[in-house]
């Protein structure tokens, strides 16, 4: 039992030297992605169209609140009472929208963006698996990177076909 603790004690510190870490900045490699750019239009064309729309119903809103300050002193009070929960419902949708938007847009930016992470995480598998690299840790995460770490970023900008 002594000899196996003895000879794992020296086979361990062994094998850890022989494994083969590499780093790369995820977020730098995905700014990088030329495919960005058109995610990027996309999703200003769809907050442009949202913009557009909030537009209109806030003129809406504008509008109808106007014409009630200015009709105000002639209305009935049951007309009166109308025309501030007309209002009133009109900021509720006013509010729901924006609210809307952020998620909708949230959603979108996700769903425009995972093909991109997608295919950035199957490069970098390439590399390590092509390289034989036992890790490959995103940079950012890093306390402390090694001088004898490896930065694949740009082995990994070659597979994607970055320049």
């Amino acid at each position: 039992m002594k000899k196996l603790l003895l000879s794992l004690a020296l086979v361990l510190p062994m094998i850890a030297n022989a494994q083969k870490v590499g780093h790369i900045s995820t977020q730098d490699l995905f700014q990088q992605m030329p495919e960005l750019k058109a995610v990027q239009a996309k999703m200003d064309s769809i907050q442009s169209d949202y913009e557009n729309q909030f537009v209109t119903m806030r003129e809406e809103f504008n509008k109808k609140m106007a014409d009630y300050q200015q009709n105000e002193a002639t209305m009935s009070e049951s007309v009166k009472q109308f025309r501030q929960q007309e209002l009133s419902d009109l900021q509720q949708r006013l509010e729901l929208f924006a609210q809307t938007v952020q998620q909708d847009l949230q959603k979108k930016q996700q769903e425009l963006v995972a093909p991109i992470q997608e295919r950035m995480v199957k490069a970098i598998k390439k590399v390590g698996e092509d390289n034989g690299f036992t890790y490959i840790m995103d940079a950012a995460a890093m306390v402390y990177i090694s001088p004898d770490a490896t930065d694949v970023m740009p082995l990994v900008k070659q597979e994607l076909g970055i320049k």
